[in-house]
């Protein structure tokens, strides 16, 4: 096979069974942000028990997950302008406030979509936009976040349309950080990023270590113990 060769009549994992597999990550009790797109699913995998606390730029803290028919609350929604639900004891606060929660480093984890990520834990995350009905372009909370989160952890598909790679030994994208991310989770596998490198944990079902180092921009280690990702139970 190619660099960056698809590997024929494979299957990736689905955005959901992502979420899902980052959900379970979570220990308990921890303050969560989850970033606008992708990661905002991961909200409606996290089990009761596990005591997460979600938070989000625009002041809301303690929502549940998204909301749907009769729960939608249209005064309530997340960063993405979604509307969410909210648990027992919620709190609305000012904006500055919610900002001062991320800066002051009480995030456990922040959970961020991007569009690459370099070996040294930099990240590219940001656009801009002159779509008519996109008002949600720029940097957003995501360069506080990343300086302040206790952990960062990327969500992202892990090519491009054109099956370019987005993992890469440099960023070719405007940085919106230079190093912390700790984890990455793409639709071919779960990588923890440290010392400089990428080391494959997880590997989606049906994939091999090789098939997935060949759509990746960067050299990509195996850890001794990596196994198939399993979907959470």
């Amino acid at each position: 096979m190619t660099s960056h060769e698809a590997a024929p009549g494979k299957e990736r994992m689905s955005r959901d069974f992502l979420a899902a597999v980052i959900a379970r990550r979570f220990p308990k009790g921890w303050l969560v942000n989850l970033g606008v797109g992708m990661p905002t699913m991961v909200g409606g995998y996290v089990h009761p028990d596990q005591e997460i606390v979600f938070t989000s730029e625009n002041g809301v803290i303690g929502y549940a997950g998204i909301a749907s028919g009769a729960d939608i609350d249209h005064d309530t929604v997340n960063a993405g302008v979604q509307f969410v639900t909210l648990q027992a004891g919620a709190a609305i606060v000012h904006h500055a406030d919610s900002f001062a929660l991320i800066r002051r480093g009480m995030n456990d984890v922040t959970v961020l979509g991007s569009y690459e990520v370099a070996q040294d834990g930099s990240f590219a995350n940001w656009r801009t936009s002159k779509g008519e009905w996109d008002n949600l372009g720029g940097i957003g909370g995501a360069m506080d976040l990343a300086a302040c989160a206790q952990q960062v952890w990327i969500m992202m598909e892990h090519t491009t349309r054109e099956n370019g790679p987005r993992l890469l030994e440099h960023c070719t994208l405007p940085v919106t950080a230079p190093d912390g991310v700790t984890m990455v989770f793409t639709d071919l596998g779960v990588f923890s990023v440290r010392d400089g490198r990428f080391t494959l944990e997880e590997h989606a079902p049906g994939w091999t270590p090789d098939e997935i180092a060949a759509l990746t921009g960067a050299p990509l280690e195996v850890s001794p113990t990596v196994t198939e990702v399993q979907f959470p139970t």
